[in-house]
């Protein structure tokens, strides 16, 4: 379980190494594990320590007299969890043995750069036992939710607490495949030899992200008031009346939470032809046209609305500007959700921009009736230019009665600018559909300093962290604070980290859910 971001807030780093610092130590129990090692790193420090825990008890000094850097347990592992096969890689949470249990560093970042590199990868715990486990045995321990099991993992950890600890296990055998079956258990050992070897040469290319790091967290980040009332509509709706419940598209702009809602039940739908007659439907936080609201009643279904109300106020603006005879300039991405919702209020009447040069190229029919709206989840700077240029144009040009840019989305492209001036670079945990998220990367890099958009901790490449030793983190609008927390975590799994926080705004706005499901009602 990953620990809250608090925990490491303003705490000293562990000792460690600077930034891009490649020296560790890899610890290999048998000679063809260390061969392995070798082959793939090779400038790797590998020791070999001998096979079961009286070895690894013997060289669990090894760890505290080697480099500075982080210590990796490298081998081979019997599997436990039945999905595992032959050449799986097994990274470990934590390395529980007799004498108790200890933590592992964060290994997401590792663990994306081998499945980037094609390979098979868990993660979760590792048990290590005094002798090896076959049959029913092995089932027993399985019950107990690790993944794999090994002989000397758990004796070689203690003496690395002050170090991260990465163990790397490829799985040997499995229950299906035991070790005393001879002709199964050659083919197992010459692929786990391959993949041991292969993947140590990409655990070569991932110390270049060694290092301690100071993490400065934007302030606000994640989750705005309109993304946690769609999600709890969908969660009280699943509550309340069970799966299914149809989601007319991604309810927010993040997989994670989509992922989420779909294991408990939320079916997501591009249309609404697609749902059942009479189903329970849920329209997204980015609102939708009035076409798709008398789609709707036609085919009987029961709507619950979780346009975000920063969208519907955006909405009630063009029905007012086109009730008065105007055409509409909206300014935004053409193709996403919420401006194809607005754009349906009077698709006769709208023209959608994104830049200064649609401004000139625009054409209406009497340029003394022109309003202009604009997206809630722009960046700041760049929609104030177009403005300008729109009121050159048109100087009688008519607004909406204050800026529909949301509040939420102007304080994170604050924060972002904030870290921008003084970090290396900056990460925003988003998915690639996020506008806001994708706005964030844009507004830092437009300060001067590099960024990269990631779903979560394992997209973050580590030649994308070799030498920085300020990074700064934020998250867009639709994405959980959760995701941050792993990968602040998964940061500091590379050396150590210092965890401040940059706060540019406080936010307390809550959004009411609708009237049918507020509690009482």
């Amino acid at each position: 379980m990953t620990r809250p971001v608090a925990a490491l807030t303003g705490r000293r780093r562990r000792a460690g190494t600077p930034a891009g610092d490649p020296s560790v130590l890899v610890l290999a129990p048998l000679a063809i594990e260390a061969r392995a090692v070798r082959a793939g790193a090779r400038s790797a420090d590998v020791q070999r320590i001998g096979m079961g825990p009286n070895r690894a008890r013997r060289a669990a000094s090894l760890t505290r007299e080697g480099p500075a850097g982080p210590v990796v347990i490298a081998g081979f592992c019997g599997g436990l969890d039945p999905e595992l096969e032959p050449g799986h890689i097994v990274l470990a949470s934590e390395l529980r043995g007799p004498t108790g249990t200890t933590e592992c560093a964060a290994p997401s970042i590792l663990a994306g750069h081998l499945r980037r590199g094609g390979f098979e990868v868990r993660v979760g715990p590792v048990a290590s036992t005094r002798r090896p486990v076959v049959r029913e045995r092995r089932r027993a321990l399985a019950g107990t939710g690790a993944l794999a099991v090994d002989m000397e993992s758990a004796w070689l950890a203690p003496e690395a607490r002050a170090k991260p600890l990465v163990t790397l296990r490829v799985v040997l055998d499995t229950g299906r495949h035991e070790l005393h079956r001879p002709l199964r258990t050659a083919a197992a050992a010459a692929r786990a030899y391959r993949v041991l070897r292969d993947a140590s040469a990409l655990v070569e290319e991932w110390t270049r992200a060694l290092g301690e790091r100071e993490v400065v967290l934007a302030s606000p980040r994640a989750s705005c008031a309109g993304v946690v009332r769609a999600v709890e509509i969908v969660e009280r709706v699943l509550a309340d009346r069970g799966a299914p419940v149809y989601v007319r598209k991604q309810i927010v702009h993040n997989a994670h939470v989509v992922g989420l809602l779909e294991r408990r039940g939320a079916v997501f739908v591009d249309e609404v032809d697609e749902v059942p007659e009479g189903a329970t439907t849920i329209f997204s936080a980015h609102g939708v046209s009035p076409a798709v609201r008398a789609q709707a009643r036609e085919r009987g279904l029961d709507v619950i609305d979780a346009t975000c109300p920063l969208v519907a106020k955006v909405h009630a603006e063009a029905r007012r500007f086109g009730a008065s005879g105007r055409e509409i300039v909206l300014i935004g991405h053409r193709g996403h959700e919420e401006v194809e919702g607005t754009v349906g209020e009077g698709p006769d009447r709208t023209h959608v921009i994104s830049s200064e040069e649609d401004v000139e190229r625009l054409e209406v029919a009497d340029p003394d009736r022109v309003a202009y709206l604009t997206q809630t989840t722009l960046a700041v700077d760049e929609t104030a230019s177009v403005v300008e240029a729109l009121r050159r144009r048109f100087p009688t040009m008519a607004g909406p009665s204050s800026d529909d840019i949301c509040y939420a989305t102007q304080n994170r492209q604050d924060a972002v600018r904030a870290l921008a001036v003084d970090c290396d670079a900056v990460l925003v945990v988003g998915s690639e559909n996020s506008s806001n998220a994708r706005r964030l990367v844009e507004v830092s890099e437009r300060a001067g300093c590099r960024a990269l958009l990631v779903e979560n901790a394992g997209d973050i490449p580590p030649d994308w962290l070799a030498g920085t030793r300020r990074v700064g983190v934020t998250a867009g609008a639709s994405a959980p604070g959760a995701l941050v927390d792993e990968v602040v975590h998964a940061l500091d799994g590379l050396g150590g980290a210092t965890v401040s926080e940059r706060t540019v705004a406080k936010e307390d706005v809550h959004f009411k859910l609708p009237a049918r499901l507020r509690k009482g009602s």
